[in-house]
């Protein structure tokens, strides 16, 4: 019978806690460089040769590829329970469940996608063999890992906090994502990870030097964190509305409090005061050419008379295209099923007041804005009882204001980069992205939110204009840095500054390219090593 040693799970339980504190709020981004390499040496160092031999000091081996598979899933498991531990709060106060229903619905997320964090484990044990230490799982450690995030990404559809978003403020490191997307800063973060492990593997007397030039590696590519860069110029304005709304049940929305709301959002759009209207002094003199309102918990339907004459009373007023995050309506006598659709949408208001055009989100939250197989999961209706049960938008054609071309996405399609990527293919000058983060709280989301929209911002080198309900409303320059905010849970207006381009990355033309080359390298090692591979003595 082989046991796991123990020093295995410490190693586990290390890199579990290490890949917690690399993301918001605790935002320890430079221990990004060494949070996967325990868990490495781990996969490399776990297996006891037999239950009669268990003591200090006996010679460890690689794990099978089962106990592989489980340190890697119980790390992984540890790592979203740690960082998307919102989600109960979440499910709590706006899902209305109970907390014990809460705590199970935190750990099934955990479970299933710490399944990723398995896979990797069992394939690194499949390159590495059961009885030697492999340089082939060394080599293809980092390759793996990226084709294992785009697993995430293309299977599951949740790729929150890839390991390349811990570095969105080291610009030059960043900006390898204009060519290889996310994936590329990945990439070079597991090199170093894995040469910090290979470090703690080698014999002794090789082990200082090999690790003295790994962190010395990581220290050189961290160093582009204070390498100042330039400035990009800013000749457009928009007021990014930063509405404030609480989420009310249906009942709290009367007329009175409707009505209410609306007006204090046309004045605040209309005439920004030096407590709502924040940016540049520089800024504050140019004429906006737009104004956006963000996705809200508001009854804002397109179909209402009242909410479409106030919008779009505020856009002749202004003299200015409107961006108004609202609840798309298509009747039942305008769909082949005779129903009525709700999207969760972005409409787009002319200044002469009409409605030309909408985007309808297409990637939606499952059992946050839809029940996924509903026959199986019926159950979870409640779970949306806060949010609703909409109809899928099916285009990601930018929207046309005048000659303007702007590409907008919805709440957390911001962490989709092939998604996002394709408005810039499409044509899309600038980047428009509102969201609704007051459903997180003070938790670590909003800010891991705001992390991975930035990223889009440095793939494509675009601008983006980020408008939310509760903050964080940001404008962002194709760096991916924060020009211009507002404090959070604010009514507010940002006098946001940015910049139109045409221009086009390799990444924005090329797509995951980089991502699809390391799954197929992995699939192509694995099929390898399975039928006739050797194993390779240290």
């Amino acid at each position: 019978m082989r046991q796991i040693h123990k020093n295995a799970w410490f190693l586990v339980l290390l890199s579990a806690g290490l890949q917690i504190v690399i993301f918001p709020l605790p935002n320890q981004y430079m221990l990004c460089w060494v949070a996967i390499a325990p868990l490495f040496i781990a996969l490399q160092r776990a297996r006891v040769p037999n239950t009669l031999q268990v003591s200090e000091g006996i010679k460890l081996y690689p794990a099978s590829p089962g106990q592989a598979f489980l340190l890697a899933y119980v790390c992984g498991i540890l790592w979203y329970a740690g960082t998307c531990y919102w989600i109960y709060n979440t499910m709590r106060q706006y899902g209305g469940v109970s907390a014990p229903l809460g705590v199970v619905i935190l750990i099934l997320f955990s479970l299933y996608l710490a399944l990723y964090h398995g896979a990797f484990g069992l394939l690194i044990s499949l390159l590495t063999g059961r009885t030697s230490f492999s340089r082939r799982a060394l080599l293809l450690g980092p390759v793996v890992w990226v084709a294992v995030e785009l697993a995430r990404t293309c299977i599951t559809g949740f790729p929150w906090d890839l390991l390349g978003i811990t570095q969105v403020d080291n610009i030059p490191l960043a900006r390898i994502s204009t060519v290889a997307g996310v994936y590329g800063v990945s990439f070079e973060i597991m090199v170093v990870n894995i040469a910090v492990a290979a470090a703690f593997l080698v014999r002794r007397e090789k082990r200082k030097p090999l690790l003295l030039a790994a962190l010395g590696a990581a220290l050189i590519l961290q160093s582009g964190r204070w390498v100042p860069a330039p400035p990009f110029p800013a000749d457009h304005l928009a007021r990014l509305v930063q509405e404030n709304i609480p989420v009310l049940e249906n009942s709290g929305w009367t007329k009175e409090y409707f009505e209410g709301t609306l007006r204090d959002l046309t004045w605040i759009s209309l005439h920004p005061t030096s407590l709502s209207a924040a940016g540049a002094n520089s800024q504050n003199a140019l004429h906006p050419e737009l104004i956006v309102w963000p996705e809200s918990p508001a009854p804002f339907y397109t179909s209402d008379p009242a909410f479409r004459e106030a919008v779009s009373n505020v856009a002749r007023q202004a003299q200015t295209w409107m961006l108004v995050g609202s609840l798309g309506v298509r009747n039942a006598r305008q769909t082949p099923e005779r129903v009525t659709e709700v999207y969760n949408s972005a409409a787009l208001v002319s200044p002469a007041g009409e409605w030309v055009g909408r985007y309808d989100k297409v990637h939606l939250v499952p059992f946050g804005e839809y029940v996924p197989f509903r026959r199986v999961f019926g159950f979870a209706g409640g779970l949306t009882q806060q949010v609703g049960d909409f109809s899928r938008g099916t285009s990601r054609a930018p929207l046309q204001a005048g000659k303007d071309k702007i590409g907008v996405f919805i709440c957390y399609e911001s962490i989709f980069p092939d998604e996002v990527r394709q408005f810039a293919a499409s044509g899309a000058q600038v980047f428009v992205n509102i969201s609704n983060d007051g459903w997180y709280g003070d938790s670590g989301a909003y800010a891991q939110h705001l992390k991975q929209a930035r990223m889009r911002a440095i793939e494509n080198s675009r601008w983006l204009l980020r408008d939310t309900n509760t903050g964080v409303t940001a404008s962002i320059d194709p760096y991916g840095r924060v020009v211009s905010t507002v404090p959070r849970k604010l009514r507010v207006v940002l006098q946001a500054p940015y910049a139109l381009s045409d221009a086009t990355t390799f990444y924005t033309r090329h797509g995951d390219w980089f991502a699809y080359l390391c799954a197929i390298i992995s699939i192509g090692a694995l099929l390898m090593r399975l039928p006739f591979g050797t194993r390779t003595k240290r």
